[in-house]
């Protein structure tokens, strides 16, 4: 299929799935005149890189996490064991990052309820 089928099947836009083919995440074939083919696989890989970006992963995360993971029907599984590793730093990655969040948003609240108070 060419890209603006599997765009269509996947919901995400040609200059995205372009962007997914330079940070090594698509790997089409081409043909001669130049333009991308896509395999029935890679409507599921565009799917896999939408789940690991909804779940806080950069694209240069899930080009090394991408190899190490199938989809078993119920969600994704490791198939490499260094993937876990990997998968814990990022985890206590987005931990931290939402204990930095929760404590601007208290201080955020301590502002508003003071100007209100003022008010």
């Amino acid at each position: 299929m060419r890209i603006g089928e599997l765009a269509r099947r996947t919901g995400v836009n040609e200059r995205l799935l372009r962007y997914y083919e330079q940070q090594g995440l698509l790997q089409p074939e081409r043909l001669p005149s130049g333009y991308r083919v896509y395999g029935e696989s890679d409507v599921a890989v565009v799917h896999r890189i939408r789940s690991l970006l909804a779940a806080g992963l950069s694209t240069a995360t899930i080009s090394q996490i991408l190899p190490c993971l199938r989809d078993d029907g119920e969600g994704l599984v490791p198939t490499c064991t260094e993937l876990i590793a990997q998968l814990q730093d990022e985890r206590a990655r987005m931990t931290s990052a939402i204990e930095e969040l929760e404590t601007s948003r208290s201080l955020l609240d301590t502002v508003i309820t003071a100007g209100m108070a003022a008010v």
